[in-house]
């Protein structure tokens, strides 16, 4: 029997926020090359989680330049990062398959260097099967 799940499609693990843009109409400002490394295109939904603070919230992505290091929190978001605080920043997609299948899914993390670029350890361990940068199960 197929189902459909939502499961964890990209994640970039501790980047530094950057900056803050209270006077913005809201989302996420990202590198282009932490966009790329994990797999995220403009405008795409994303969860935001502050390790710093515990702060929780939905955006979206728009492009930052590339090779800048930039993780910018515009408008609303503001209120819930300062510059320097860590956050995790993940993505879902939608996955249909039997059970079996659905098992073999794994996620993109994207570790990130203290200059926000992709690749870097975090210094923590990664999930289990995931190394710094890892593309999903080659069924997808």
């Amino acid at each position: 029997m197929k189902v459909r799940r939502f499961l964890l499609k990209s994640k970039i693990h501790r980047a530094r926020v950057t900056a803050t843009h209270l006077d913005y109409e809201g989302s996420i400002t990202l590198d282009r090359r932490l966009m790329a490394a994990a797999d995220l295109v403009a405008f795409e939904r994303v969860s935001v989680l502050n390790i710093h603070n515990g702060a929780r919230f939905d955006t979206y992505v728009i492009p930052g330049g590339e090779g800048t290091g930039e993780v910018v929190l515009n408008g609303a978001a503001a209120r819930l990062a300062q510059p320097g605080d860590l956050v995790i920043v993940l993505s879902f997609v939608q996955v249909e398959g039997d059970p079996e299948e659905l098992l073999a899914w794994r996620p993109r993390i994207v570790h990130v260097d203290g200059e926000n670029r992709p690749g870097g350890r975090s210094g923590h361990d990664p999930e289990p099967g995931c190394g710094a940068v890892t593309a999903r199960a080659a069924s997808q």
